[in-house]
């Protein structure tokens, strides 16, 4: 028995391969909005963070109505930072449109996403998007995907998947290449015929998996997912179970009932199986949860979410400025609010570190973890975050790395320049193509190797370059990587930056604050290119005397300092440095403030 005139669909995709932009589309052309109504562009993202940086960063539900038919679509990350978003929503839907750029073709992402697809064996749509671009190579992006396909041992009907054509930006689509289409009517045809519709048991006991969760201010937390059987109602008292703890049952009640119908949640008293819905009163559920009917507890299984490759280690801040600008500032503040952040996120794990007032938080990639930073610090929290270390593992008492897979695309005259730093950054080159004037390289280098490269990468190129990474798999150690050919420039004493002080500290290296910052013994204002940290007294006035020589006095000109964002200082700081994090602020310090105990602990550390 199957709900025919429900398609519950996931779009995958790398990042800016356009995404958000055809789900806008699809959502004009599906009747969402009113004829006049103002829309934002990538309207999908609603979050602050995403608007500001043009990704996406949570997995969304929509709804949209073609014809008779009800699409629920979940609009994904691309970032592969943000994977666990797209592996916890695949066991929502029944099948995915795999988005590729007319001109970049397949990036890792694409290649994670799919392999995650193909397990559950998903029904794929291969929809290439952005066809109206003057470069694009139509032609050889759809002979990339089937070569993916292939390598990872898709069935003969996976292979055998339709190809839409499609322009996001224009809302058009058609199934002939080379052909632009006049709207999205090929994209929704495509999606009833080859999408499946959900099994649909009506007279079995019902059974939801919950596989993401929302907060609202007035219902406390939403659980979304789909109904896998029977028939869901308001007020219906249910089992609250999960596979992987199948002794923890709980008994609640379903107090209110939401479907999607475009942007919008639209309350009702019973949803059928098939259908995507939204539940709240049930207290504690997290990521994962079944929620069965009391006659009949069986919990479904939820896929295993990948391990986190990266960690970072958040403590209160104790520096001597702490306290002045956060809000939340205790470790019982630091503890709940990550705690609280793992419920959301299935790929985080937030464990105790050596001392009370510290927690290792363990994540997907750098971008991952400071995404978080960013958040926390927008709702008032002060903390300080360590460097950014990769997990290793051992097997067989072999030490293994996390290795990951980086496509570059650069000039061809930048080719030397990007095959010397990954020589140094333990890269072995897989492949290496031209594609018109410019050339797309593959690379297999440890994630710590990448740590720091991306703004290198953007000064060796000329901004011209871009480079995309993901995660591949644990491999042997590569041996040592300089971690940075740097130094700091260290801050003297604390008081307020001088143009005096900063005029004779510019000479040593560049600068990151200008005139009239409050600094603190320990704190890092600046970098030494010639390697090592050097302490500089930017506090420094000039001494005045009743004597004037000719031209001494004139105004002193200072080099335009750097301003840091938060992932620079988290590609900046070295391991015995720590960054502080507050609402306002972002200060690059010391582990040890003071100079001469700096000096000790360095010395023991060597074994002087």
């Amino acid at each position: 028995m199957t709900n025919t005139q429900i398609r519950n669909v996931a779009i995958i995709a790398h990042v800016d391969h356009g995404k958000t932009t055809l789900v806008d589309q699809m959502l004009k052309q599906g009747g969402a909005f009113r004829s006049n109504q103002v829309v934002a562009e990538r309207v999908m993202d609603s979050n602050d963070l995403e608007r500001e940086r043009g990704i996406t960063i949570l997995a969304k539900n929509t709804s949209v109505k073609y014809g008779n038919y009800k699409i629920n679509v979940v609009d994904t990350p691309g970032h592969a930072d943000f994977g666990g978003e797209v592996e916890r929503i695949l066991k929502m839907v029944n099948g995915v449109v795999l988005l590729v750029d007319a001109y970049e073709g397949t990036m890792p992402q694409t290649r994670f996403v799919l392999s995650k697809a193909l397990e559950l064996k998903h029904k794929v749509i291969i929809a290439v998007n952005k066809t109206d671009r003057p470069d694009a190579r139509v032609k050889e992006v759809v002979d990339e995907v089937l070569e993916l396909l292939m390598e990872l041992n898709a069935t003969d009907e996976q292979l055998d998947s339709p190809i839409v054509y499609c322009s996001g930006r224009n809302g058009t689509a058609s199934l002939v290449q080379g052909e632009q289409g006049e709207d999205l009517i090929p994209l929704f045809e495509t999606i009833v015929r080859h999408i499946p519709a959900p099994p649909c048991d009506t007279e079995a006991p019902v059974q939801l998996l919950i596989s993401a969760l929302d907060y609202s201010d007035y219902v406390g937390t939403i659980g979304i997912g789909r109904i896998e059987r029977g028939v869901l109602k308001q007020n219906m008292p249910i089992a609250v179970c999960n596979y992987h703890n199948a002794d923890k049952v709980t008994r609640a009640k379903v107090t209110n009932i939401y479907t999607f119908e475009g942007l919008n949640r639209i309350a009702c008293d019973r949803a059928e199986a098939g259908d995507i819905v939204c539940v709240s009163g049930v207290d504690g559920v997290t990521i994962g949860d079944t929620l069965c009917d009391i006659s009949a507890v069986e919990p479904i299984e939820f896929p295993k979410i990948s391990e986190p490759s990266v960690e970072m280690t958040f403590s209160v801040n104790d520096s001597p400025f702490a306290g002045r600008e956060g809000k939340f500032v205790t470790s019982r503040h630091l503890r709940a609010r990550l705690n609280k952040e793992t419920v959301k996120d299935v790929s985080l794990r937030v464990t105790d570190a050596d001392t009370s007032e510290s927690f290792v938080v363990c994540g997907r990639g750098e971008m991952h973890l400071s995404i978080l930073i960013e958040n926390m610090r927008r709702e008032g929290y002060e903390f300080q975050v360590s460097m950014p270390k990769v997990l290793y593992k051992e097997e067989d008492g072999v030490k293994l790395e996390p290795i990951d897979k980086l496509i570059v695309d650069v000039p061809e005259e930048n080719v030397g320049t990007v095959m010397e730093k990954m020589g140094v950054r333990k890269g072995e080159l897989v492949t290496m193509t031209p594609v018109g004037g410019r050339m797309k390289m593959e690379f297999s280098v440890p994630s710590r190797g990448l740590f720091g490269y991306k703004s290198e990468f953007l000064t060796d190129t000329k901004g011209e370059g871009v480079m995309t990474s993901a995660f591949d798999k644990y491999d042997v150690y590569r041996g040592e990587i300089e971690r940075r050919p740097f130094g700091s420039l260290i801050a003297y004493e604390t008081g307020e930056s001088i143009t005096y002080g900063l005029f004779n500290a510019q000479e040593r290296g560049n600068l990151f604050i200008g005139a009239g910052v409050a600094v603190y013994n320990g704190m890092v204002v600046g970098e030494n290119p010639k390697g090592d940290d050097i302490v500089v007294n930017v506090c420094k006035r000039k001494n005045l005397t009743n004597t004037r020589a000719s031209g001494s006095d004139d105004a002193l000109r200072l080099v335009p300092y750097k301003v840091m964002s938060l992932e620079q200082c988290l590609e900046f700081i070295a391991d015995d440095e720590l960054l502080e994090v507050t609402p306002k602020s972002l200060r690059m310090r010391k582990k040890i403030l003071n100079a001469e105990q700096r000096a000790k602990a360095a010395a023991r550390a060597k074994g002087l």
